[in-house]
């Protein structure tokens, strides 16, 4: 066996990149100023789950990354409560089976109690009824335990700055609803919007980015024009569908043809 490393294992000893010659190694990706998430600032989080298992799994996840700061921990509906009383968030992770209730109880109580903080479910339960009665009761994400191509840590962080964040294959669902024109179901307990509530087509471009989980200041980019402007869209958007979330928004539109 040779004694020199392997030209694909990053450093090596002597300074080198260690990449073949021509090939500029990757660069760690930068965490721009204006969004939140910062490591003299970190995204409070807490998490409620009662599969030990995996709550280590995502608290390892959440503890890597500096910028975010799990404030928390519980197994249970109670613990959860106790959580909600004695400390300040910015997101709260929650499944929606915990041994003593339900997590759609703490996302309401969260709600009620914590009007600006951000609500992500980690489920397995991947059925269309879950996911549109927690985006009813206020969650701005919803991802499944046992996805892949998922990252707990940027899913925090896409939320707290204006993103919904949802397990890619639920997204393309939603996506497909979009494209297709479905029949004209609405999500249960939704007041439909009044006739004259058609979406634009900007407005049905921008609900199209904030399905796929970009936040404002990147469909900005993409379209061309302010993130100010972008909010301007996202409002209108609301006041026309009587949601009060993005996460609400996509779900809503996907189910009701509007777009």
């Amino acid at each position: 066996m040779s004694d020199n490393p392997s030209p694909f294992l990053g450093e090596q000893a002597d300074g080198r990149s260690g990449f073949p010659p021509g090939i500029v190694p990757p660069v760690a990706p930068l965490w721009p100023g204006f969004l939140t998430g910062q490591e003299d600032a970190p995204v409070r989080v807490l998490l409620v789950d009662d599969d030990e298992f995996m709550r280590r799994v995502i608290a390892q996840e959440l503890l890597s990354d500096l910028r975010i700061q799990l404030e928390g921990q519980a197994g249970s509906l109670r613990d959860g409560r106790r959580l909600l009383a004695t400390h300040e968030f910015d997101v709260l992770m929650v499944d929606l089976r915990l041994g003593d209730g339900t997590g759609f109880d703490l996302i309401q109580e969260a709600r009620e109690q914590h009007r600006t903080g951000e609500i992500i479910v980690i489920s397995a339960l991947e059925d269309e009824s879950h996911v549109l009665h927690a985006f009813e009761l206020g969650a701005t994400g919803y991802l499944l335990k046992d996805a892949w191509l998922q990252s707990f840590a940027q899913a925090v962080l896409q939320v707290v700055n204006g993103g919904a964040a949802i397990t890619p294959r639920l997204a393309r669902r939603l996506l497909s609803r979009l494209s297709h024109r479905p029949d004209s179901r609405t999500p249960p307990s939704v007041e439909p919007p009044p006739r004259e509530a058609t979406l634009t087509a900007r407005e049905c471009e921008i609900l199209r980015f904030v399905a796929r989980g970009h936040v404002t200041e990147e469909i900005g980019v993409k379209l061309g024009i302010s993130g100010q402007t972008v909010n301007a869209h996202i409002k209108n958007i609301y006041k026309k569908l009587h949601v009060h979330s993005r996460a609400q928004a996509v779900s809503y539109a996907a189910y009701s043809g509007l777009i």
